[in-house]
This record gives C-alpha cells, structure tokens and sequence, in this order.
C-alpha cells in the first residue's frame, strides 16, 4: 500500500516550463521582469495595493519588525505580543532587531486570543502579530480592534493564508499594517521558496524595496529601463541592506500557480469536510475548529488526542506520515523564559497533529488516515 505524505506539491508542470523558458530565452532570471508580473498578478488576486516580491517569508517578518522598528523609534527591550504556537521565524524577527516577544495564549482555534492580548499589553508594547493558523482567522476582527485602539502596529504571518477570505469577500491583509505571505513549496501557493510582504503605507513599500536590494535606491531592472547613457549606472546606498528580494525563475512558477489557487483551495476544504465528517463518530479526535467568519485556505487540517507522539508512530506504523504545528516556542532556548506562561499553546502543543492535506489525495485516501487514527485512539 503506497505511503500518504503530509505535503505532496503540485505544479502544472507543462504551464509552468513555459513560463520559466521566457525568463531563460530573454536571459533574465533574477529581480524584475516576471517579479514585477508576478507582484501585478498578487495585487489584483488580493486587492492589496502594495506588494513586493521576496526570497521568502522569513525575510519579510524580518523587515516588517526593523522597518516598523525605525519608522517609530522604538528601543532596545520594546515588545511584540506574539504566539508561542507558530514556526520560530515569527518569533526570531523580534529578537533579530532586539526587540522582546511577549508571549499571549492561543484560543480554541489554535490562533492569539484577545483576552489574552489585552492582559499583556504594557507601556513598552509596540506591536502585535498574528499568525493565521493554517489559513483560520481565527478571532482576527477583535484583535485589529485592539491595535487600533491601543495604536499598536498589527503585523499578519499570513504564511498560511494565501486564498483566506473574509466573510465579506475581503482577501486577508486588509486589515494589518503590513501582511507577509509564504510561497515556499508545500504552501497553497508553490514555488520553491519565496514570499509577498505587503504594506499599507505606501512609503513603506517604497522603502522595503531599497533595503531588500542592499539599501540601494535603484534596481538593476528599473535602470535598464532608463534611456541610454552612463549616468544610468548611478545610484545611491541608504541604507546597510539585505539581498532579500525574488527572482524571475520562481516568480514565474507563481504565475502559473496563483491562477489555480481559489481551485485547489477549494479541495482542500473538501478534504476537510471529509475529515470532519469521519471524526463525528469518535469524540476523542477533536478537529482544530476554522472561524465561521472566513472562507479558509485550509493549508493545515489539524486535530487534538490523546499521547500524541504514540498516535504518529501509530500512523506511521500504517504508512500514513503526519505532522506537528507547532511545538511551543517555549521549549527553545532563546524563549524559555516565557514557559508556563500560555497554558492553551502548551496543552495543544503536546497534543495536536497537522493530518495529510494535499491535492493528490483521494477521498479514500482521507478515510484511510481517518480510520487509522480512529482506531489507534480506540485501542
């Protein structure tokens, strides 16, 4: 019986050397040319007016912290209020820029909860971010009202979200001062790493572009096309920049792919639904609850049980390989200082499963997974 993975990408293959061949055969391949198509194609998919084009999401965390950081003069040993359940990128981005992570709990839903928020916030509080579990919102109207009363800078790990829409038909990153979207390779949108970082100031968009190009003020593609003459090679570097941007080759892979994700999202939501209608007969696999205030990506279908990591091996053991997100990011090192802080975040962390979910599995193949958990919480 053939093995079913966590994550199998999917590309359209054919479409997708095609577009790669045009960056081949007119010879450009890095910043420009497809990366402009591409940051045009998001903007119109999402409707945010602002979207600049990366290496990963990881790099926009990072610049969303230290741009948001100088832009307010905030000090060394200001603080974030963040989740402990994400993937520690999130959370290195604050330390990156000396900044302290405060850490709220989680909400049933697996994602920062409100009340949890307000009881962190200080004097020293400076932003909040929120990380969309999987592709749920999760209680993300309450937590902008927050921000915006408290004059508090809302950063989005959208990771996850790429396709989440809310109620209203909105895409996600309406509502943040800056979203930052991931399209590294199992993501809902695949290549084979990159990401979006998207502001709402204008200005801030102007100046992420200088600092992802070393800080220098004008990129090669923007002078190329310039009219002829030497001052054209001309530039000037404002700022000690990063070489965080994107390039054609996996623009040009988001093309094709980002014309089919509403389609594939919405197969994701049916393996989810034929998930939850196989767990209704045993309460002891409880699924992670999606907001009913959004339309999600469903990058993650993720369950609660009991012993865990007997319950992988279990699976595993049948062929079936799951995973974790995430474990508390208070078991590292660097955040330790935080433990026992979150108790919501460190009970799930010690219970929760990311189940397969990808657009080569069968309907049969969900039940396969379904049926093998069911009977290992049985025994």
């Amino acid at each position: 019986m053939d093995s079913i993975q966590l994550f199998v990408p999917t590309f359209r293959v054919d479409e997708t050397l095609a577009e790669i061949r045009e960056c081949l055969e007119k010879g450009w391949t890095g910043l420009g040319f497809k990366t402009v198509q591409f940051e045009k194609a998001w903007s119109e998919y999402t409707g945010l007016p602002h979207a600049h084009f990366l290496d990963s999401a990881t790099s926009g965390l990072n610049l969303a912290v230290k741009l948001f950081k100088l832009q307010g003069g905030w000090q060394a040993g200001d603080e974030v209020i963040t989740t402990p359940l994400t993937f520690v990128s999130t959370n290195h981005a604050i330390l990156h820029e000396g900044l302290t992570p405060v850490f709220a709990d989680v909400d049933e839903m697996l994602c920062l909860d409100p009340d949890s928020l307000l009881s962190r916030i200080t004097e020293r509080t400076r932003a909040v971010i929120f990380v969309g579990l999987g592709g749920n919102i999760g209680q993300l109207p309450r937590i902008v009202d927050i921000c915006r009363e408290r004059n508090l800078k809302l950063i989005l790990d959208a990771a996850h979200m790429t396709g989440t829409f809310h109620k209203d038909g909105r895409h996600v990153g309406c509502e943040s001062d800056v979203s930052v979207f991931s399209f590294q390779a199992v993501k809902n949108l695949p290549t084979a790493d990159s990401g979006m970082i998207c502001f709402r100031d204008p200005e801030l968009d102007r100046e992420v572009r200088k600092w992802t190009w070393l800080g220098i003020n004008k990129d090669t593609y923007t002078r190329t096309l310039e009219k002829e003459g030497t001052y054209r090679w001309y530039y000037d570097v404002e700022h000690v920049g990063y070489k965080y941007h994107g390039n054609s080759i996996m623009a040009a892979i988001g093309l094709v792919a980002i014309k089919y994700v509403d389609e594939d999202n919405a197969y994701r939501r049916q393996i989810a639904a034929w998930y939850d209608e196989a767990f209704q007969v045993e309460p002891r696999v409880r699924p992670v609850r999606m907001s009913a205030d959004c339309t999600p990506s469903r990058h993650l279908y993720q369950v609660l049980i009991e012993n865990r990591d007997l319950g992988m091996a279990y699976l595993n053991e049948h062929g079936i390989y799951p995973g974790v997100h995430y474990r508390d990011n208070t078991v590292y090192k660097m955040y330790e200082y935080a433990k026992g802080t979150c108790p919501n975040s460190h009970s799930a962390s010690d219970r929760i499963i990311s189940l397969p979910i990808h657009l080569r599995l069968t309907e049969a193949d969900v039940k396969r997974v379904a049926a093998a958990l069911i009977e290992y919480v049985r025994k």
